[in-house]
C-alpha cells in the first residue's frame, strides 16, 4: 500500500482513468458508488473520510472494476445490483437496469393505491423492481408478475427474496395471453419494450451492447403492440374501475392517449416525468 491510496486520491484516479469515456458528473457519481460497495461506506461517510488510507486489496479491487468500466459495462453489471425505490435489486445481463422513470411510475401507483389487500399485476417482470416494490409500498397488496424470459424471473424471485416480499411469478408471454388462465385485479402494471428500431441509434453504447435488446425494442411498424395486447388484457382480466398505468416512449403520448380511448378506456392521463417529458399514462376500466 501507498501512502497516495487515500480515499481522495482513489476518486481522483477513478475519475482520471475514465474522463475519455464518460462526463464529469457520472466518473464522480460512478468514483462514489464503486466506494460504497467495496468499503461499505455511505456517501457521507466516503465524504468526512477522504484523508483515510484504502487498504491494497481494497484498492486493487476498485481498479478491476474501473478498467471494467472503461469497456462501457454498465456499473449495475459489474457490481451485479443496483437501488431502485430505496431498496437493492441484483441485476444481470438478462435484466434491464431500472431507471429513474420506472421509478416515478412506482410512487404514482404507491400514492395513488393506498387502499388494503389490492391485487396487482406486472407485466415485463425484469428485475422484479416494479412488482417487488409495490408490494413492499402497499400494505397486504397481492401481487403477480410476469415475464417471457426465465432468466429474468430467477433474477427476480432472488430479489424478492432479498427484499423479504412475496410475489407469485408466472414465466407467459403476454402476446399470447389467452393461452392462459389469469385473476382478476385492481391493478395492471407494465414498462414492456418500447423503443423502435429507428432509435437504436440514439442509444448509448453501453446500453446496445449489454442490455437485454427483447426488453427495450420494438420493430418500427408497429411500436405499440405491448399496449395493445395489455390493453385488450385488461378489458378482460381488471376489475370494474380497476386502474392501468403504463410507462411509455415519450415521443408516442398522444398515440398511446388515443388508444385507449379506442378500447374504452376512462379518465385517461398522460403524466410527465420529472423533466416534463410525457413518459407515464394510467387509465381506468369503467365497465
Amino acid at each position: 500500500m501507498t501512502p497516495a491510496n487515500t480515499i481522495q486520491s482513489t476518486i481522483n484516479y477513478i475519475k482520471k482513468e475514465l474522463a475519455e469515456l464518460y462526463h464529469a458528473r457520472e466518473t464522480e457519481s460512478m468514483a462514489y458508488i464503486l466506494l460504497e460497495y467495496v468499503l461499505n461506506y455511505s456517501k457521507n461517510q466516503i465524504q468526512l473520510n477522504r484523508t483515510e488510507n484504502i487498504g491494497e486489496d481494497h484498492f486493487k479491487q476498485i481498479d478491476t472494476y474501473t478498467q471494467e468500466l472503461k469497456t462501457s459495462k454498465p456499473i449495475q453489471y459489474i457490481l451485479g445490483e443496483t437501488e431502485f425505490y430505496d431498496l437493492t435489486f441484483k441485476v444481470n445481463e438478462h435484466t434491464l437496469i431500472p431507471r429513474q422513470e420506472t421509478e416515478e411510475l412506482v410512487h404514482a401507483i404507491i400514492k395513488e393505491n393506498q387502499q388494503k389487500a389490492l391485487h396487482i399485476l406486472d407485466i415485463g417482470t425484469g428485475s422484479g423492481c416494479i412488482p417487488i416494490s409495490l408490494a413492499k409500498n402497499i400494505q397486504n397488496a397481492h401481487v403477480s408478475s410476469a415475464d417471457i424470459s426465465a432468466e429474468a424471473i430467477e433474477k427476480a424471485k432472488e430479489n424478492a427474496l432479498l427484499n423479504q416480499v412475496d410475489i407469485n411469478f408466472f414465466h407467459r408471454d403476454i402476446l399470447n395471453w389467452k393461452k392462459f388462465d389469469w385473476d382478476n385485479f385492481d391493478i395492471i402494471v407494465s414498462n414492456p419494450p418500447y423503443v423502435t428500431e429507428a432509435e437504436k441509434c440514439k442509444m448509448d453504447k453501453n446500453v446496445l451492447d449489454h442490455e437485454p435488446h427483447t426488453a427495450l425494442f420494438v420493430s418500427d411498424h408497429d411500436p405499440l403492440i405491448f399496449y395493445r395486447t395489455i390493453a385488450e388484457f385488461a378489458l378482460q382480466y381488471l376489475k370494474k374501475e380497476g386502474k392501468l398505468y403504463f410507462e411509455i416512449n415519450e415521443s408516442l403520448g398522444r398515440e398511446m392517449v388515443e388508444l385507449l380511448e379506442q378500447k374504452g378506456f376512462a379518465k385517461i392521463r398522460l403524466l410527465q416525468d420529472i423533466n416534463g417529458k410525457n413518459r407515464m399514462v394510467s387509465a381506468i376500466k369503467s365497465h
